[in-house]
């Protein structure tokens, strides 16, 4: 199944954007479910019919959907108070009624990734276009998956199952209940999950596009998120510049207009919608924002580790990194893992298996790109007889 997330500043108009991608795809006998986490019914709105919890049937090859959190957020408390019942008896805790249940933050987020997993997962679809939250969210929630399984790992290791004997011959001698299976269970499954979700996201066929309105406030969230994608591994499959007014518009809105797309055009393949002068409604004012196909492209970017150990004595690890400034740029060794940090951005990333064995000997940035230099380590890089 191909993926398109798509994403923009608030306002860019990306929920539009979003419609008129999966109806045209739709439009050309592809499978196509349009998916989006918006509170309010902006997507029903664009498509001209009222979707939520319950996909809706748009056109024969189109479907929407947009998932409750908060009917999902009672279901996975209800299922957590069950498990933990004895613990929350201990403690003198009293259970949750649902009537009483409101998602938390992030609740929306969580939802959406698993809406994900389920679509991708059922095959029931060949194209699944994601209406994103607005760009910074929508950043986060990219990068949700690979910290949360991170945080589970550190803070419940599979490897402490193995210690599920004596648990109960601790609690009976610190005179409480030491967790119980249950806790390591719901983590492992958990990391199932998560890991089905960030397999999801991380796939080839999946590519992220960015919508942005041109001008100075589209061009600053445009080079930020295409950062913050480039330090994931990304970049934009397109970049949709929406809302493009004609020539016969006031000269100044025109040649701001202008000025960012010619900027854009040198590093990105941008694709310009018009405005229609208001805003679209149905399938006939979708079908006039002419969005881009459905192509063969991916946002996934190579990382690879070169080997300069004859000239050299060195691997260095390319990581390219377009906008990015040299003194923003942040770089710690803990363990087996590389802390990244560029501007606001930052990502916990594992070594190649080749880089453990070595010591960080410097890094550079060069035309838009992170070199870092690994020395063997004497003492683990294999000797030759």
């Amino acid at each position: 199944m191909r993926t398109i997330l798509i994403t923009g500043p608030g306002g860019s108009g990306r929920t539009t954007v979003a419609a008129a991608t999966a109806l045209r795809a739709a439009g050309n006998g592809i499978r196509t479910l349009v998916l989006s986490a918006d509170r309010t019914d902006t997507l029903g709105t664009t498509l001209g019919a009222t979707t939520g919890p319950t996909p809706t049937r748009i056109t024969p090859h189109l479907t929407a959907w947009r998932p409750d959190a908060t009917a999902g957020f009672r279901d996975d408390l209800a299922r957590f108070q069950d498990r933990a019942s004895h613990v929350l008896n201990l403690l003198g805790a009293s259970r949750l009624d649902p009537e009483e249940v409101t998602p938390l933050p992030g609740a929306e987020e969580l939802t959406l990734l698993r809406a994900v997993r389920d679509v991708a997962l059922s095959e029931r679809h060949e194209l699944l276009v994601v209406d994103l939250p607005p760009t910074q969210q929508a950043l986060a929630l990219l990068s949700l998956p690979e910290e949360l399984r991170r945080y589970l790992r550190r803070l419940l290791p599979a490897e402490r199952q193995a210690a599920a004997g004596l648990r109960p011959v601790l609690g009976r001698l610190a005179g409480v209940p030491m967790p119980s299976e249950w806790l390591y269970e719901t983590a492992a499954r958990w990391d199932t999950e998560l890991g089905a979700v960030e397999a999801v996201l991380a796939d080839r066929e999946a590519v992220v596009r960015l919508v942005a309105e041109p001008g100075p406030a589209g061009t600053d969230d445009v080079r930020s998120a295409s950062l913050a994608l480039a330090l994931r591994g990304l970049r934009p499959d397109a970049l949709i510049a929406n809302r493009v007014v004609p020539e016969e518009w006031p000269a100044g809105l025109v040649a701001q207009q202008r000025k960012a797309l010619e900027e854009w055009q040198e590093s990105y393949d941008v694709h310009a919608v018009p405005h229609l002068g208001h805003d679209p409604r149905g399938a006939d004012d979708l079908t006039a924002l002419a969005v881009p196909e459905v192509n063969d492209t991916t946002s996934t970017v190579e990382w690879p580790v070169v080997d300069h150990l004859a000239e050299d004595g060195v691997l260095v690890w390319h990581l390219p990194l377009p906008g990015a400034i040299r003194d923003e740029l942040d770089l710690i060794r803990r363990g087996d893992e590389l802390v990244v940090s560029a501007g606001q951005f930052r990502r916990i990333v594992p070594l190649p298996s080749a880089l453990r064995r070595c010591t960080v000997a410097g890094a550079a940035l060069r035309e838009g790109e992170l070199r870092i230099r690994f020395a063997p380590d004497p003492d683990l890089w294999p000797r030759t007889p």
